[in-house]
């Protein structure tokens, strides 16, 4: 449902690596931008055929059995994008790039891999660019957030897509900001059986100093939801079950709490971070992804 239309005129493109991310990292921003009468897409290079699986319903869909899961998640992102109210493009068309995996995983050496994609997924890139005209962009910074090869590969050829466009006035890298992650930490008071709390360090996250702006204006609903039909990846510990997870898992915490297959218990973040990679500026207090461009 839109809000207002106060953001009306603005054209957003995110690039993201794999199914998921566009609503763990971004969702907040994307639904926030699309309420508010932006045109927003969501450029997705991948189908996540590397990603592991949480539960046992659909375990064997993974690469190494089945090797299904990346047009099993096609289904979760289309769903996401639904629940965001944005349009969602694959990179070259469904299953033109792989899933690389992880460093070392190897997969990074499958032909398709979206490591391996060279300056053709870069002049694809660039074709979407042509023909949405985006005055934002949204990205991964140079690390992809957390060193996966394929947002580090997602990083690179948005960057060098828009050196070759006109019109795109800014690059946000989504980010965490370490204050909100670790507040968020603390008000988890109890996680569900068989979860573990993060480690020191094991979750990549920013100081204030190395972002620029924080969106506070989110959904948090719409979000969660987002999130949530990504059933195959995440489980959220707020009472209900899904089709990969039978048993309700409840957290005692201020905030949702939800979990990878690795069942570390983190928060879903109520704020979303933002750190500038490139172009115009964002203004002191910037309260929006677009304030001080352009329409």
């Amino acid at each position: 449902m839109t809000l207002n239309n106060s953001l009306s005129g603005f054209r957003v493109v995110a690039v993201h690596a794999h199914p998921d991310d566009e609503a763990i990292t971004t969702g907040g921003a994307l639904h926030h931008l699309a309420a508010r009468g932006a045109d927003v897409t969501v450029v997705t290079c991948t189908l996540g055929e590397q990603g592991e699986v949480i539960g046992d319903t659909w375990q064997q869909l993974v690469n190494g059995d089945a090797d299904q899961l990346g047009g099993f998640r096609i289904h979760e992102l289309l769903a996401s994008l639904e629940i965001l109210g944005v349009r969602g493009h694959f990179l070259g068309g469904a299953g033109r790039w792989r899933d690389s995996g992880m460093v070392g995983d190897p997969a990074n050496e499958h032909p398709r891999a979206f490591v391996r994609s060279g300056t053709a997924a870069e002049d694809q890139l660039v074709s979407v660019f042509e023909q949405l005209r985006p005055h934002l962009v949204i990205t991964y910074g140079p690390d992809g957030g957390y060193g996966h090869p394929d947002h580090i590969r997602a990083h690179e050829i948005t960057h060098g897509a828009a050196a070759c466009v006109e019109g795109v006035q800014r690059i946000a890298w989504a980010v965490t900001g370490r204050a909100d992650l670790e507040a968020g930490l603390d008000a988890i008071e109890a996680i569900p059986d068989g979860w573990r709390a993060p480690a020191d360090g094991e979750l990549a996250c920013l100081d204030q100093v190395d972002y620029q702006m924080h969106l506070d204006d989110l959904d948090y609903a719409a979000k969660v939801e987002s999130m949530r039909v990504h059933a195959t990846q995440l489980w959220i510990a707020d009472g209900s079950v899904s089709i990969t997870n039978p048993r309700a898992a409840v957290a005692r915490a201020e905030s949702t709490v939800f979990a990878l297959s690795n069942l570390i218990a983190q928060p879903i973040m109520r704020r979303e971070h933002y750190q500038l990679g490139g172009g115009v500026a964002f203004p002191t207090g910037a309260a929006e992804l677009t304030d001080g461009l352009e329409r």
